[in-house]
């Protein structure tokens, strides 16, 4: 079995110098880590893992925890996370918190005890902050990926909310609709948050009313319907509106179901835009508008900066990264006869 040893001896540099290489130490010279690497493939020299870990305090294992493994943007991020994961030669462990901060807590406390060397987290609420209290105590490095909290700051990957949802209204305004509703996720994610304060400022700016009857608040699960049914059919007493924004894939497939069961035409009667690309769902796939995130993108660069935090190369300041959005216009917002509503 080849041996650090050896591998020092054929590189002509001691055995301190290849075990700082193969633990991905920053204190190592780019010229001495390149020839230290090359001696490594040339040997086929295998890492002992575990004694890996007991030395660097590393296990090279990673975890990603997400609200909705059914959606499948969250399906893309974890292909992202993975391909960069396995790129820097770390392990994923994924885990499913179904939008619960108390089943996020269980995936919390076991990440812990697996000792995992870092976490790429959605939170599943505001009040998911007890559980990165408890990242940060222990002293695990963690990335928010789609969601953030202000109160414990890191690292971030997001999509750019406020002005995705500028366009899509935008879109909708100049297609001639004046009533718009919006029908957002929860306002305990920040995300949410984020969209509904651009949905407000953007009607504002072209002195549309931001009806308070028309802003609706449901879950951003795969069962809506019915909820949204309820709300669209409160609406009996006022006027209509003549458009829809949702605020993510699952709201709008649910709204497209609730409108067929209402016996209203998209986009004749109502029309339909939402963030996020239902992919999976042929039925109405190509129709929806959509304002299609870069979800591999949001996993992949997350990962990334949660790699670069584990290793110890990060800048002290938190970064942000913040992506655009690719705005598809389809039928379901195609239109164009509303000017004289």
């Amino acid at each position: 079995m080849v041996t650090i040893y050896d591998i020092a001896k054929k590189a002509g540099v001691s055995p301190m110098t290849v075990s700082r290489v193969i633990n991905r130490s920053p204190l190592i010279k780019e010229s001495t880590r390149m020839k230290v690497e090359q001696v490594l493939r040339e040997m086929d020299y295998l890492p002992n893992k575990q004694a890996r870990s007991l030395t660097s305090r590393e296990t090279g294992l990673v975890s990603l925890v997400i609200p909705d493994i059914s959606n499948p943007f969250f399906t893309n991020v974890v292909r992202g996370a993975e391909d960069k994961a396995l790129q820097l030669g770390y392990q994923l462990i994924l885990g499913n918190t179904d939008e619960n901060k108390d089943k996020e807590a269980k995936y919390t406390e076991m990440l812990m005890s697996t000792r995992v060397d870092g976490v790429l987290i959605v939170p599943a609420s505001d009040e998911s902050e007890d559980n990165m209290k408890k990242l940060v105590k222990r002293g695990i490095p963690f990335v928010y990926v789609d969601r953030t909290l202000d109160a414990i700051p890191a690292d971030s990957v997001k999509g750019d909310n406020y002005n995705t949802t500028r366009l899509l209204v935008q879109h909708l305004i100049q297609l001639g609709h004046k009533r718009i509703a919006f029908i957002n996720g929860p306002r305990y994610l920040s995300n949410t948050r984020e969209r509904a304060l651009a949905f407000r400022e953007t009607m504002g700016l072209h002195e549309l009313e931001t009806n308070p009857v028309y802003m609706f608040e449901t879950h951003l699960k795969k069962d809506s319907m019915e909820e949204i049914i309820d709300k669209w059919a409160s609406l009996q007493s006022v006027e209509r509106p003549t458009a829809i924004l949702a605020a993510n894939n699952f709201i709008g497939v649910n709204t497209l179901r609730a409108l067929q069961a209402l016996h209203l035409q998209v986009p004749d009667d109502v029309a339909v835009a939402c963030f996020d690309d239902p992919d999976i769902i042929p039925d109405y796939n190509p129709f929806l508008t959509v304002a299609k995130q870069p979800a591999y993108d949001m996993g992949y660069l997350g990962m990334q900066l949660l790699i670069e935090r584990i290793q110890g190369t990060a800048p002290a300041s938190h970064r942000k990264i913040i992506l655009p959005a690719e705005i598809v216009i389809r039928r379901s917002t195609l239109r164009a006869d509303l000017n004289s509503s």
